[in-house]
């Protein structure tokens, strides 16, 4: 155990606050004394394209896996929809902490909902997971790319660039911006991105006695909920150009998990959507359920989706 934990953040407001949560945490636990160690990462860099065009979300979290591996910094907190199905080679992720709300927060002046919106209406966001799921609804309205920190996207709708604007509930809440939220869509709705909500906490997997700290922070519930999840799209070869949704709830000792899968290039195309349930009480039995959903969805077409987010994947490569 190093005598002053050194956790690698970002360092916008949001992934500062959730840096500082985790340290206010293992001081208080634990007794560690712990440090922040703030990056700019390429994804915090790059505003005028598309993740999907340019490495997706995993731009979010090289950096700080670089700063692990030199030995600058101990413990990287991510938000969980960032992290990589498969982390490199010598990483682990070695906590998961309790979830935050797991929903999509619909942000707008002028309307209070998405039925509310007149034919044409602009709506910003850039998940294509949220593109396909409001075209399957409204395939009337513009939907725009709005890249940056919660900041930054609040002011562009405020300056009169979108209509409305979609974001993580999460975020919002934590950063003590609820009062934006106009409205939020129920999961059913909008099935959210897998781990949406959640803080992963990654190590180096030579840092054992760290990471067997770390477990006093995990939170069973929503790390067995997030292993399905991150699992559907593990077997589907989850890419930045897939629009991919997965989001698993408890009730009781049995785990309900919803999955959706949208075209990345055929707006025509209908949303593939799957939802399983089984109990649940170990990875194992997590990761089986998300492999089920995964198959489930392939079953319905989804050879074809998978194809075509390949092929976007291949061309931003080129």
């Amino acid at each position: 155990m190093p005598e002053t934990v050194v956790i690698a953040t970002r360092e916008s407001r949001l992934a500062l606050w959730q840096a500082e949560h985790v340290q206010a945490l293992l001081r208080s636990r634990f007794g560690l004394p712990v440090e922040l160690l703030g990056m700019t990462t390429r994804g915090d860099q790059i505003l005028d394209r598309a993740l999907s065009k340019v490495g997706g979300k995993g731009l979010f979290v090289k950096e700080l896996e670089t700063a692990l591996e030199d030995g600058r910094a101990h413990l990287a907190v991510h938000s969980l929809k960032d992290v990589p199905m498969d982390l490199p080679e010598g990483f682990t992720l070695a906590a998961v902490m309790e979830r935050e709300d797991p929903r999509d927060a619909w942000v707008s002046p002028r309307y209070a909902r998405l039925d509310d919106l007149p034919h044409g209406a602009r709506v910003g966001t850039s998940s294509l997971r949220r593109v396909v799921q409001l075209r399957a609804r409204r395939p009337d309205l513009v939907i725009e790319p709005v890249r940056g920190n919660l900041d930054t996207r609040l002011r562009k709708l405020d300056e009169g660039h979108f209509d409305a604007i979609v974001l993580a509930a999460a975020g919002l809440k934590r950063l003590g911006l609820a009062e934006r939220i106009r409205g939020t869509f129920e999961v059913d709705e909008m099935i959210p991105c897998a781990g949406q909500g959640a803080l992963g906490l990654e190590v180096r997997t030579s840092s054992r006695a760290l990471a067997e700290t770390l477990q006093g922070l995990v939170h069973a519930p929503t790390m067995r909920a997030t292993e399905a999840e991150r699992a559907v799209s593990r077997r589907l070869g989850g890419s930045c150009s897939m629009p991919l949704a997965a989001h698993a709830r408890w009730h009781g000792s049995e785990l309900r998990l919803a999955a959706a899968l949208g075209h990345a290039s055929d707006p025509s195309a209908p949303l593939l959507k799957v939802a399983l349930a089984a109990p649940v009480a170990d990875a194992a039995q997590a990761e089986a359920l998300g492999q089920r959903a995964a198959e489930a969805l392939v079953a319905q077409g989804g050879h074809a989706y998978l194809d075509a987010a390949a092929r976007l994947d291949a061309a931003g490569a080129g």
